[in-house]
């Protein structure tokens, strides 16, 4: 079985050493009193929960999956995931980031962006059955009446009720603009809602007692088109006035997806026969409520994939030092052994630093994404609260789609480290690989993130965002640019950020002629941006890690080695990715739609 190590040396050097997190955090009213005890105590136990209650049960729920009583449409999850659900419910872990006005211990989102890290290593699918319901708390926080807040809040918080997001439909999957459910208002100010919905991650189960549905349907007077979306809370159970169960809803499980991966997490067709819902938001404006949950589940499939790339590689690293095959090319290695260990290959070496990179990367950039959104959700000055909503739009996107990006390579190269050992089952490698493949599809494709990237957070406020976050990276570059020792790690990050300025003036230009060129160039512009982040990232860490190399702790000449790596190995790839953003539409657009 894979093994785990909670990564809380790196969480505290990227906390700690690189973001000052608690400086940030105490200028925060809200957050005035955390400090860096409070929070590594916090990351201890989450790591704790994470390797012992939720690592063993990672590949019974992949062997196992879920099954559904078609009689009853009720669903039971794999062996242990209910009792493991109710210790983290035990343990106050689901109301970690939650407003204490209903029962939350208001930690920072920062923390809670470490414990799901940890939780995904460990168990992505199990995860996944907590992580909905955050975002269910996050729209009915954000949108919800006062009236649905006090009845539902305070039971998500806790985590007695899990939620979920019910959004496409078998005909749509992205253009919910096409969606056909439809909300009847009632007398009583409710609605009877009918339907069918696709791909509801945790759908049904039994770990929790009541599940809180939001569905996106249409009012009878609905406009077409994504302007005539409404959205519901739509309770498995409709709970009393006393907040106890009353009667179940016609909202059911009609069937399970078979999928490739996650086969621990009830992927759900939903059906809806006149089930009771009541509106959250306002009417035909559906979309910006549920955008806070779509928002939260884009950042927290990135940290899913995190989590994947830091466990393969764990255990990649391992079996390389153990498996023992052939001879370095310049000579015995381990002369005492009948073969060298594979970790002595250099390309073996270049799979293992690829995994570290992206994963200690993304674990930089994520934190600091996660901590930009406490400043906008808790700083009592206007103008800091938009500035870090901004950059948190801007990177958003790019979170989900180049750290999915990241993983889906990271974990194939790890499972190449462990030969044809990683195809089998019981090694664990292939589930990471096979886990981690849904994570470039949903919350909207990474494709679709890339256009929102480009179109969306770029072009549509004339780079305003980005040349926000360009200032940082210009700032750094001036303030190391005489620092001999950074000028490996400054020259790159400098050249990169000219050559992504002017790529974004060159697209945007082509866009005003043809608004395609935006779909031609957007994928690889999104990867290449990425690697600006994740330049900006290393080369600050580089710096932290040069300032300490000297104090003998071997943490930071790893950090150092896994920078230059990254710079040198890595970081190159936007060469190739440029010229094919310069190539445009017409390579793409060019053959006749018989000829395919």
């Amino acid at each position: 079985m894979p093994q785990y190590t909670p990564p809380l040396r790196d969480m505290q050097f990227v906390l700690h050493e690189l973001l000052d997190a608690t400086g940030t955090l105490k200028a925060l009213p809200k957050h005035a009193e955390v400090d860096a005890d409070t929070i590594n105590a916090v990351l201890e136990e989450a790591g704790k929960f994470a390797a012992q209650v939720l690592l063993p049960l990672n590949q019974v729920g992949d062997r196992e999956g879920c099954v559904l009583d078609k009689t009853t449409h009720e669903v039971k999850a794999p062996t242990g995931f209910k009792e493991a659900y109710a210790e983290y419910v035990e343990g106050g872990w689901a109301a970690l980031s939650c407003d204490p006005a209903y029962g939350g211990q208001g930690l920072p989102v920062t923390l809670n962006q470490c414990l799901y890290e940890m939780m995904n290593s460990a168990n992505q699918a199990w995860t996944m059955y907590p992580g909905l319901s955050h975002g269910a708390y996050e729209a009915l926080h954000a949108h919800g009446s006062p009236e649905l807040q006090q009845r539902y809040l305070p039971k998500l918080t806790s985590g007695e009720w899990t939620g979920t997001m019910c959004l496409t439909e078998p005909h749509c999957g992205t253009d919910l603009g096409l969606l056909r459910s439809k909300a009847e208002p009632q007398a009583d100010g409710s609605y009877k809602i009918s339907g069918n919905k696709i791909f509801i991650s945790a759908g049904e189960h039994d770990l929790a007692a009541n599940i809180v549905h939001l569905v996106l349907a249409r009012l009878p007077d609905a406009p077409a088109g994504s302007k005539g979306i409404s959205l519901f809370v739509v309770p498995k159970f409709i709970p009393n006035d006393d907040g106890s169960l009353g009667e179940r809803n016609p909202i059911f499980c009609t069937g399970l997806e078979h999928k490739m991966g996650i086969h621990g997490n009830a992927t759900a067709q939903i059906t809806m026969e006149g089930a009771r819902g009541w509106m959250v938001g306002q009417p035909h404006k559906g979309l910006a409520a549920m955008f806070v949950m779509m928002n939260a589940a884009r950042l927290g499939v990135g940290n899913q994939s995190l989590g994947l790339t830091e466990i393969a590689y764990q255990n990649a690293v391992a079996y390389a030092k153990d498996r023992l095959q052939m001879r370095a090319l310049s000579g015995p290695k381990a002369p005492d052994q009948p073969a060298d260990p594979i970790i002595v290959h250099p390309d073996v070496r270049k799979m293992l630093l690829t995994a570290r990179a992206y994963a200690e990367g993304g674990r930089a950039m994520a934190m600091y994404t996660s901590l930009q959104l406490d400043v906008e959700l808790a700083s009592d000055d206007e103008a800091e609260r938009q500035a870090a909503a901004d950059e948190v739009a801007l990177l958003t996107p790019i979170i989900k789609a180049f750290i999915t990006d990241n993983a889906w390579i990271a974990t194939s190269h790890c499972m190449q480290v462990y030969g044809g050992h990683g195809f089998i089952a019981e090694w664990g490698m292939e589930q990471y690989v096979r886990d981690s493949r849904i994570n470039m599809i949903y919350e909207g494709t990474n494709t679709i993130q890339s256009l929102d990237l480009l179109g969306r957070k770029v072009l549509a406020d004339g780079g305003k965002k980005l040349k926000a976050f360009g200032r940082k990276v210009a700032a750094f570059v001036e303030e190391e640019g005489v620092n001999e020792d950074m000028q490996e790690f400054i020259n790159p990050l400098a050249d990169l950020g000219d050559k992504v300025t002017k790529l974004t003036t060159e697209i945007g230009m082509k866009a005003m002629r043809n608004p395609d060129e935006v779909g031609a160039a957007a994928v690889d512009y999104l990867r290449v941006t990425g690697h600006l982040v994740f330049a900006y990232f290393w080369a600050r860490m580089a710096k932290v890690a040069l300032e300490k190399k000297d104090a003998g702790d071997p943490f930071y000449t790893a950090k150092l080695h896994t920078a230059r790596f990254y710079f040198a190995k890595l970081l190159p790839e936007t060469a190739g990715l440029i010229r094919s953003c310069r190539a445009g539409l017409e390579p793409l657009m060019a053959m006749d739609e018989a000829l395919f």
